[in-house]
């Protein structure tokens, strides 16, 4: 006999998930911030933010990497709570965690610098880099898409596809397009994400089932 209640989604546990994708989410803003603050051997408008990773401070940013990581997987987990069985997908979930697995990879290997002879080690950091960019890009808009299935969710689509589409054509543009300082444009771009992903938590974290 089908039982409705596994037809429901589980608030409590989809909130505790959304608390802990923004914390991890607000705390990896803040050591970026900080480290970068720090570096004032670097400039931020035409370092990327992998060279942060490197030398001083770059302690810091690799656990951050690793705390988004985690945060990225909790928000896809919470979602996929939050969401009744029939309007969700563990596609989004799964390309939030090769996300989080590729920032993890790019935290530890380092990256290529100028003037330097490229090394193998530089290749992988700079593969796992794009698939973490790509995999989140494409979970946001995966994710944004299945809120408009579920009547709870669906007001939250709008807004969630467009920002989400915002940074997945701005990933594009940082990849194709080189017309401002590689720094600045990095950066804006990951304000993109950051921005949907701390909407997201928030919504997350204040959910309750209809």
């Amino acid at each position: 006999m089908h039982n409705p209640e596994s037809t429901r989604p589980n608030a409590a546990t989809s909130r505790t998930l959304g608390h802990l994708a923004l914390v991890g989410l607000l705390l990896f803003g803040i050591v970026a911030v900080a480290v970068q603050v720090l570096r004032n051997d670097l400039d931020w408008m035409h370092a990327p933010l992998s060279f942060y990773l490197l030398d001083a401070y770059g302690h810091w940013l690799q656990a951050a990497y690793v705390v988004l990581a985690l945060a990225l997987a909790s928000l896809g987990a919470g979602y996929y709570v939050a969401l009744r069985h029939g309007y969700r997908s563990a596609a989004p979930w799964l390309l939030f965690v090769c996300a989080g697995a590729g920032l993890c990879v790019t935290a530890l290997a380092h990256s290529n610098l100028p003037g330097h002879a490229p090394t193998l080690e530089g290749f992988v950091h700079g593969i796992a880099a794009q698939t973490a960019f790509l995999c989140v890009s494409v979970a946001m808009l995966l994710q944004s898409w299945w809120l408009r299935t579920d009547p709870h969710w669906r007001p939250r689509f709008a807004p969630a596809f467009a920002l989400a589409l915002a940074g997945f054509a701005g990933i594009w543009t940082d990849a194709l397009w080189h017309g401002m300082p590689r720094g600045l444009e990095q950066r804006l771009v990951i304000a993109l994400i950051l921005a949907w992903l701390l909407l997201a938590a928030n919504w997350l974290r204040r959910h309750r089932a209809a």
